[in-house]
């Protein structure tokens, strides 16, 4: 069996870190990771089932290995995450040269999958959904510095449009001495940002008991000795509390940014998608968020064309971005997702229309962007360096992210990775600072 892999991730953060814990797994079994997929014995596709464009990205890259599996017997390719939970076995009976489908609770196990399907040579659908194992060895991570730890899994939501309920199943509480160790192992081993992951990660606790919150957990966090950052990543604003807020004011290590999505500025499209929230609300918490935390900026999620999304609540949300003036916005054209309620549902906003409300709305968010970090000009920001600059077109120099979320680029000594500096910011663009270290 040739054991060499790559793992290839679509999605959000949290099949980012799957990705990581499972290959630790690989790695602690005797498998090597390969940049070159081409030359890997093993190829798994971490998959996203929330946009149907993601699925079929997935697909199209799933045909394009026909031939090359067809002409090497011993390969192996496999198709773990949400959407292999959510297929399952028909993904095999589509693409009969994939070899293994996992699910979002036992894609730990693949080694093992992997060993069977060379002894045997049988194809493996695994979809277990029973407890999930939290296990990490922290010595295989993509980046030294920073480090996701998830806190939680799953979601009971049930928002109309979301599949994830059905894909990661109901939500998982981790022990909060259980993170905290895991975080002290990393800063440790030389981790200096911690993002704590949920799928509703102000929700923690709720199942360990009424002494148990997200709020204290930061608290718990934040005294670990070696970190420098900590943030959290998804907040529903249904279950954002004022608890939380003052602790991300009142703890130093804790980022001044909130990833807090409204989805639709429109009472009515809002009430349909089953929020549990109202424009005025969402608008009252932001306004508490600014006055309770200074310089906090809100980054934020927004979905176009919901079934029955008219025009005038189109201009709702145009409205409700100009106003709140998020520090990131990302949106998305409505797909309807099997098995959720809004999937039952005429999906009656044509895709012609959706298209242009995405652009008029991701316009919006540029110009905001484009104020937003143009009046940063001339001031300093701190950044944590990610080391030498070599993906961002402007080439040369270090780039790192502030506090608040923002890429720099910045000219100066080179700052190695987990290197916090004093960046003047000397040009922006919509989306990047650009500057020079050190700020004098």
């Amino acid at each position: 069996m040739d054991r060499t892999f790559h793992i290839v991730t679509f999605g959000c953060q949290m099949n980012k870190l799957d990705s990581e814990l499972l290959q630790g797994a690989l790695r602690k079994r005797g498998f090597e990771p390969v940049r070159d997929p081409r030359r890997a014995g093993v190829v798994l596709y971490n998959t996203c089932s929330v946009r149907r464009q993601a699925e079929n990205r997935v697909f199209s890259h799933l045909g394009a290995w026909q031939e090359h599996a067809r002409s090497d017997p011993g390969f192996i390719l496999g198709v773990i995450g949400c959407m292999a939970q959510r297929l399952g076995r028909r993904i095999i009976e589509r693409f009969d040269h994939v070899r293994l489908v996992c699910g979002t609770r036992s894609f730990l196990r693949v080694p093992d999958y992997l060993e069977r399907i060379a002894e045997t040579g049988d194809r493996v659908v695994a979809l277990d959904q029973g407890p999930f194992s939290f296990e990490r060895d922290p010595e295989f991570r993509p980046q030294p510095h920073r480090a996701y730890v998830s806190i939680m899994r799953g979601c009971e939501n049930y928002c109309a449009y979301c599949i994830v309920p059905q894909v990661r199943g109901r939500e998982t509480n981790r022990p909060p001495d259980e993170i905290v160790e895991e975080v002290r192992r990393l800063c440790d081993g030389g981790v200096v940002e911690v993002a704590l992951l949920g799928q509703n990660v102000n929700a923690y606790g709720k199942a360990l008991g009424d002494d148990v919150s997200l709020a204290g957990l930061l608290e718990q966090v934040n005294a670990v000795r070696g970190l420098r950052r900590l943030r959290f990543i998804t907040s529903h604003p249904a279950d954002m509390t004022e608890e939380i807020l003052r602790a991300v004011a009142g703890l130093e290590k804790v980022c001044e940014h909130i990833h807090m999505p409204a989805q639709s500025g429109s009472d009515a499209v809002l009430g349909r998608m089953r929020r549990g929230y109202t424009r005025g609300q969402y608008l009252e918490l932001t306004g508490k968020a600014r006055r309770l935390i200074e310089g906090v900026e809100i980054s934020s999620d927004f979905i176009v064309g919901f079934p029955g999304e008219s025009d005038e609540d189109f201009e709702l949300t145009l409205s409700l971005l100009e106003e709140v003036r998020f520090q990131q916005g990302f949106i998305f054209r409505y797909s309807p997702r099997p098995g959720t309620r809004a999937a039952r549902w005429d999906d009656d906003v044509p895709e012609a229309i959706k298209r242009e409300r995405q652009q008029r709305l991701l316009a919006a968010q540029e110009r905001v962007d484009a104020e937003r970090r143009a009046s940063l000009r001339g001031g300093t920001v701190e950044v944590l360096s990610d080391g030498p600059n070599r993906g961002h077109r402007q080439n040369g120099g270090s780039i790192g992210r502030t506090r608040h979320n923002d890429i720099v680029v910045f000219s100066g000594p080179e700052a190695p990775p987990g290197a916090l500096c004093r960046v003047l910011v000397e040009n922006s663009t919509p989306l990047t600072l650009f500057g020079r270290h050190p700020a004098r």
